[in-house]
């Protein structure tokens, strides 16, 4: 597993695809909330938060771990055709639900090391579409990253300009601050929107794989198929 230091980087306004892109905030999002190296051995349960913060999760029994990943180790998830019932929940990984998990008014980055020849699913989200509290979410489909933070000021989402489902490893990290919602790939910048989505905090677990509250009929899971090696959720007090 590469662990990568969070580096505060201060980012001049660029244009990329045509598109302008917000000034990253000169300050990082900050201090880690949970880090999951996802480097259990085969046959754990748990998925060990290596923080200190205790943000322990429950990994579900269809969720290959222990995996040799090239030069790293991590989890795999096998691939589930879309909308074809039954659900899998054993397909997920599970934290409970924390405050400490839920954006509110603080700056919050997730990131994750992915690596996948898939084109869809959902990576890691804290609530679903229409739960009260806001949600955020990031998912690939057609292998194009997209990050979502709800709440009840805006709805913002970015979206990568390109896929990355090419089977090589990527760092994905979407941060949201108050002034917007940024997108870096491999430390790289790629798409940025502004906004204030005003505070997010719901009573839901974060789920890695797919979504919780789906029958494969009415709500599709959005299950991922692909490989992660490490998934990091950092959160800064804003001062503004």
């Amino acid at each position: 597993m590469r662990c990568r230091r969070v580096l505060v980087t201060v980012l001049t306004t660029t244009v990329a695809a045509g598109v302008a892109l917000l000034p990253a905030p000169a300050r990082a999002a900050g201090l880690t909330v949970a880090f999951w190296p996802m480097n259990e051995a085969r046959g754990a349960h748990r998925m060990i938060d290596t923080s200190g913060n205790g943000r322990h999760g429950r990994i579900g029994n269809e969720v290959a771990i222990g995996e040799s990943l090239g030069d790293d180790g991590g989890y795999r998830f096998e691939r589930l055709e879309p909308d074809t019932p039954p659900p899998h929940p054993g397909h997920l990984v599970v934290v409970p639900d924390d405050s400490s998990l839920d954006p509110g008014t603080d700056d919050f980055a997730v990131t994750v090391r992915l690596r996948t020849t898939n084109k869809f699913g959902n990576i890691i989200q804290k609530g679903q579409a229409t739960v009260a509290g806001g949600n955020f979410k990031l998912q690939i489909p057609s292998g194009r990253v997209e990050c979502t933070f709800r709440g009840p000021k805006a709805f913002l989402e970015v979206v990568a300009p390109y896929a990355i489902n090419d089977g090589d490893w990527h760092v994905v990290r979407c941060v949201r601050v108050p002034e917007g919602v940024f997108l870096t790939i491999d430390g790289r910048e790629v798409a940025s929107r502004s906004g204030w989505t005003g505070p997010i905090a719901n009573s839901w677990p974060i789920t890695i794989g797919g979504k919780l509250d789906c029958d494969q009929v009415e709500v599709g899971c959005d299950y991922y198929a692909g490989d992660l090696d490490y998934i990091m959720i950092e959160a800064m007090r804003s001062h503004w």
